[in-house]
């Protein structure tokens, strides 16, 4: 386990998010193997259909009903949605975070499965349930059906 504690900007960023699962992120960076931090808590919607134009072209977006200017088609696909549990919900808080290891890197998705062990021990003790982006079906197998969201985490209802 590491001596590892979230900066001041990761604690700025669970500001608005269920406090059910800001504690399992507390937890987990307490058992943590995997440095990490919080990349992002709650979400507005422009930022939302910033992060859906990304991998689309202009045309697809004017489909969609998103400002075709957004487009950055040869960035890389970050959503597939432009409804996300980072929004507010009705009981006034953001449902997901999304986490990064620290220091950011994309492509080891063993820091990100360390994480990963780390938000489902924290959830399991505090009683919360939560969802992987890499386990969409909650079985326990990341990314056995192509389940790429490895930094998002949101309550299971």
């Amino acid at each position: 386990m590491g001596n590892f504690a979230l900066g001041t900007r990761s604690i700025s960023k669970l500001d608005g998010v269920h406090p059910n699962l800001g504690r399992v992120v507390k937890r987990a960076i307490e058992i943590t193997t995997q440095d990490f931090m919080v990349l992002e808590g709650v979400r507005t919607e422009q930022r939302q259909r910033e992060l859906y134009s990304q991998g689309r072209t202009p045309a697809k977006l004017v489909a969609a009903g998103v400002d075709p200017a957004l487009a950055k088609p040869k960035l890389q696909m970050v959503t597939w949605t432009l409804k996300s549990n980072h929004f507010k919900q009705a009981d006034g808080y953001g449902h997901a975070v999304d986490l990064v290891p620290y220091p950011v890197d994309w492509n080891d998705l063993a820091k990100f499965d360390a994480i990963a062990d780390a938000m489902m021990q924290a959830a399991d003790e505090l009683g919360v349930a939560i969802r992987h982006g890499a386990d969409w079906n909650m079985n326990g197998k990341r990314r056995e059906k192509g389940e790429s969201d490895s930094p998002h985490w949101e309550l299971a209802q």
